[in-house]
């Protein structure tokens, strides 16, 4: 599979459009699952979306199969951007709140909506409260244990590729991993005792 995505890199190296489509299309909602998680905002997901398809295709050229999947490489670079934002907007963090902007009524995107036929309406408001509780918990976390929770349990990357993304030993991701979901625990354990 990974030859597969050499291959469409190397079309894509040559101006070849539908390939830049295909592999933008492959790996789209990956990209903005990671951002949206890691931004709590759907209007910001979007825009830091297409700033990494932006800088993928910029440093296209850089991918080497040889030192790690596409998958890998493109999870690097989104959380390379996330960082960067993350940075960017810590002088607004200081003086807002980390849930700013986090109204609840974030509509889920088109697709996901248009593929979404089996659960009734209460099934749906019941999912998007618990979605709208980890979302919020996940914004009260530390960035290093939301990025490595995202990473494994959203994201559904191994330890190695998580430590190869993150730059970090794959010992401190476990711990990472393991702190974020005990922090997430508890906050979503306080969180049921609000809501009910």
């Amino acid at each position: 599979m990974e030859a597969e995505w050499q291959v469409l890199v190397e079309r894509c190296l040559r101006g070849d459009s539908f390939a830049w489509t295909e592999l933008v299309k492959a790996h789209h909602r990956r990209v903005y699952g990671l951002c949206f998680r890691f931004t709590g905002s759907s209007t910001d997901a979007e825009d830091l979306t297409q700033e990494v398809f932006l800088k993928v295709y910029g440093n296209l050229a850089a991918f080497d199969l040889a030192r790690g999947t596409f998958q890998t490489w493109l999870t690097t670079m989104t959380r390379n951007l996330l960082v960067d934002h993350f940075r960017r907007s810590r002088a607004q963090r200081v003086t807002d709140s980390m849930d700013a902007g986090w109204d609840g009524d974030e509509e889920m995107p088109l697709l996901q909506r248009l593929a979404d036929k089996g659960p009734t309406q209460h099934d749906r408001a019941v999912q998007k409260e618990i979605e709208k509780m980890v979302q919020e918990a996940l914004t009260r976390i530390s960035p290093e244990l939301r990025e490595a929770v995202i990473l494994r349990d959203l994201q559904d990357m191994d330890y190695k590729e998580i430590a190869a993304v993150l730059r970090i030993p794959e010992g401190t991701v476990k711990s990472r991993i393991s702190r974020g979901r005990a922090e997430l625990a508890r906050l979503l354990e306080r969180s049921k005792g609000q809501v009910v």
